[in-house]
């Protein structure tokens, strides 16, 4: 008996590990094209759905694909509508391992295997490498269903199994339901659909299953495999990747709650398309001892299910939306357009005026975070919100994601073929988008000061705070200005921001001074008070990058 549960785990290891060399290197090979290619998705649904069932059948992994969706959506590369689309055709897509399974070239693992282990191991070049690992996955995928039927076969003719897989009979909607069961717990164990799936195709190839409760096993697998996006939603703060990942489990959960209501309808749907479309045997039909053709039954079955299902919420998308958002929890973050990485379209780079017109773009909505830091620092000071203020770090993060993300497309833009006039902007945009990467640290490090201040419940005087007020106020009006002028310069700019550097410079020396005269007679305390100092310098320092960026926007003109 030993023997046999480690082979049978061996083999199913075997397989994974398989899935896994296939998966990585079909990404690798691919590329950023993937991406792309997910990125570039229109808001019509339909070919959302053909563009998903691609990719993954691309991949072979549905969990792959879905936790790019999910990623996707998280930094607001893409609406919630169009990854659930795409999601709609990951379901069909991952079904191609089924029916690949189901081709029984288990022959060809062990040349496979031969040749795939040289490619990826001793081949020169990169892409050979990864055809190496592709043909190598291929060849462990089938090596891995191989073992876990030699393993399994035995247990054919032993009375306590067959006992044991007498419980999971169809016959009965009992039966049904802990078939079910049984295959979501187990996919959300191992985090793979395919894996399952075959496991299951071979336990019925073995006889130890028939058909329908093999069926009612795959079904709950599908529901098992949307574990793996919801995972991937742990941790995130944009509502709407929640919403995706959510839309995505109830597609699966009540398209299989349709399916258990007409399950004997379903099981003979699928024997008439596997029997006259694709020409199989009765799935009962018995060679050697085995049942060969129960396999494209059930992977046929796998196909139909999720192709059915994805047509039906293809109509019916808006209201699969609405029950995923229904089920998600509520929004309680403000704002996330502000961490939406910036975007620029592949085709533009070759053009540089509408390159620049989307940098411009970017960068102010860049300047619109930073501003949202700022005050997010300060209002968690007035407020002494813990919560509030150590929100710094997500902004701060944002911040460096868009700066480098700003950096490396004009770097690109840079690279063709430039007349002057547009090389100087080019600079002088690059510019920009490091003096707001300046503020922004400068912000993050206003942000720790004010962690550091609620923190320690420093307390100031009421002169402190009205001084504070007073400053911050003038710092909060450069930074509108300044965000305001990357999209339309005001007149008289550098007038504007000349004065206001010189107002903010001198409530800095006459804040200090008159706070140090505090400390002298002690009205504030020493660790409050070198803490009020430090943030006016912070202030003032803030104040000198939006001069700096003025100083670039007039220069423009």
């Amino acid at each position: 008996m030993f023997d046999v549960l480690i082979q049978t785990l061996g083999g199913l290891g075997i397989f994974i590990l398989g899935m896994k060399f296939m998966t990585e290197g079909l990404q690798m090979a691919a590329g950023n094209r993937i991406r792309n290619v997910l990125k570039a998705v229109s808001n019509n649904r339909v070919v959302g759905f053909i563009t998903g069932a691609g990719v993954t059948a691309l991949v072979q992994s549905s969990s792959a694909t879905t936790v790019m969706l999910i990623s996707f959506v998280s930094a607001g590369l893409m609406s919630l509508n169009q990854a659930v689309g795409v999601m709609l055709g990951c379901n069909v897509g991952t079904t191609m391992t089924a029916q690949l399974i189901a081709f029984k070239l288990s022959s060809l693992a062990l040349p496979a295997i031969t040749i795939g282990v040289p490619l990826k191991y001793f081949a020169p070049r990169k892409k050979y490498r990864y055809l190496g690992e592709v043909i190598l996955g291929f060849g462990l995928l089938f090596f891995g269903m191989t073992v876990m039927g030699d393993g399994l076969r035995p247990l054919r003719s032993d009375p306590e199994f067959i006992a044991f897989f007498t419980k999971f009979d169809a016959s009965s909607m009992g039966g049904v339901l802990l078939c079910v069961a049984t295959g979501c717990l187990l996919t959300m164990i191992l985090q793979s659909s395919s894996a399952t799936v075959g496991l299951t195709m071979t336990l019925a190839t073995q006889g130890l299953l028939d058909f329908p409760s093999a069926m009612a096993l795959v079904l709950g697998e599908n529901i098992g495999t949307t574990i793996t996006a919801e995972l991937a939603t742990i941790g995130s703060s944009c509502s709407d990747s929640h919403r995706a990942a959510r839309s995505n489990t109830m597609f699966n959960v009540l398209g299989v709650c349709i399916m258990l209501a007409i399950f004997p309808y379903f099981l003979q749907g699928i024997e008439w398309v596997s029997m006259n479309v694709t020409g199989a045997q009765p799935w009962d039909t018995q060679v050697g001892g085995e049942y060969p053709y129960v396999g494209r039954f059930l992977a046929n079955g796998h196909t139909l299910f999720n192709l059915t299902n994805a047509l039906v919420f293809l109509v019916f998308l808006p209201a699969l939306i609405r029950v995923g958002t229904w089920c998600s929890p509520k929004d309680k973050t403000e704002g996330d357009d502000l961490f939406r990485l910036p975007v620029f379209d592949q085709h533009v780079e070759d053009n540089p005026v509408a390159a620049l017109a989307q940098v411009r773009g970017e960068i102010h909505r860049m300047s619109q975070t930073v501003h949202a830091a700022y005050s997010n620092a300060l209002e968690g000071l007035e407020k002494r919100d813990h919560r509030t203020v150590r929100l710094r770090q997500r902004y701060e993060s944002h911040i460096n994601d868009a700066h480098k993300a700003v950096s490396t497309f004009l770097a690109k833009t840079m690279q063709g073929e430039l007349n002057e006039e547009t090389s100087n902007d080019i600079a002088e945009q690059m510019r920009i988008v490091n003096n707001l990467e300046r503020i922004g640290d400068a912000v993050e490090a206003l942000g720790l000061l004010c962690e550091d201040i609620v923190d320690k419940e420093l307390k100031f005087s009421e002169n402190a705070m009205g001084d504070l007020f007073v400053i911050s106020a003038r710092v909060d009006e450069f930074l509108k200005m300044v965000s305001e002028a990357l999209i339309k310069q005001p007149e008289q700019l550098m007038d504007k921001a000349e004065q206001l550097e010189r107002t903010i410079d001198s409530m800095r020396e006459t804040m200090r001074d008159a706070h140090i005269e505090r400390l002298k007679i002690g009205k504030c305390g020493i660790e409050g008070g070198l803490a009020f100092i430090n943030l006016l310098a912070r202030l003032e320092k803030i104040g000198d990058y939006c001069y700096s960026i003025s100083r670039t926007l007039d220069s423009e003109r």
